[in-house]
């Protein structure tokens, strides 16, 4: 990474120069390149960040005024600043990724999901369910657990895996993983009635999550449709009882 190198060749610069310009003893000299190379570092770093902010901000409000193609031309430009700072480019494949599977192209998402940055449990999601529905069960399995590694707190996350096995045909492995995220979370309501659903052999219920779950598209538009149009139906009934 071009900020990594910049920091190291500034530092190496500045110990040559006291030891044998300065004739500066060398753990004097060390101390102070290192010195050297954290500012450099941390300078290059938050001029690098604050480009790639602005532009996720941009994005951002694209995305909001559902102008997807404009919000993925501008995520790509910035792919530039990968080169420059650490976990970068992983994010912003991930925001990509992200972007083209909410216009439901898988296809276009994939490869940008494979390059996301491991932390986003969202887009690892996103990656294994693409697995899923390549026949990899293993590839997504190891994508789920790779996420779960470093987004234990998650509950959307132990559900998904779960929702995603019982597809593959590992009901088992679905009540065994349900019940790691207990452990992981405890008294976690989501984990423990989906947990109780499956040991009774009912399907998992998900759509309480709400808007969190619709983003993976495992449920057809028809049946999200359904769901969103008995639910203001609901509310209208309410209000109309309200006004009686």
């Amino acid at each position: 990474m071009y900020n990594l190198l910049i920091s190291a060749g500034a530092s190496v610069a500045v110990l040559l120069i006291l030891m044998f310009s300065f004739k500066l003893v060398w753990w004097g000299s060390l101390l102070i390149a290192l010195l050297v190379f954290i500012g450099v570092f941390l300078l290059f770093s938050r001029i690098t960040m604050k480009k790639v902010t602005a532009a996720l901000e941009s994005a951002g409000k694209d995305l909001q005024g559902q102008r997807f193609e404009k919000a993925i031309r501008e995520l790509k430009d910035t792919l530039k600043y990968g080169k420059w700072q650490i976990y970068v480019e992983g994010q912003l494949n991930a925001q990509i990724g992200m972007v083209y599977y909410l216009k439901r192209d898988f296809s276009n998402a994939f490869p940008y999901l494979e390059k996301a940055f491991f932390k986003n449990w969202a887009a690892m999601g996103m990656l294994g369910i693409c697995y899923m529905k390549r026949q990899k069960k293993d590839k997504m399995m190891e994508t789920f657990e790779k996420a779960l590694q470093w987004t234990s707190k998650e509950s959307l996350l132990w559900n998904l895996y779960a929702y995603c096995l019982v597809e593959c045909g590992e009901t088992t492995k679905a009540k065994e993983t349900l019940a790691k995220g207990l452990k992981k979370i405890p008294g976690d309501a989501s984990i423990k009635d989906n947990l109780e659903n499956l040991n009774q052999g009912k399907k998992m219920k998900m759509r309480h999550f709400g808007d969190l779950w619709y983003q993976f598209h495992l449920e057809n538009v028809a049946a999200i449709q359904k769901h969103q149009m008995a639910a203001m139906g609901g509310r209208m009934q309410r209000r109309m009882t309200a006004r009686k």
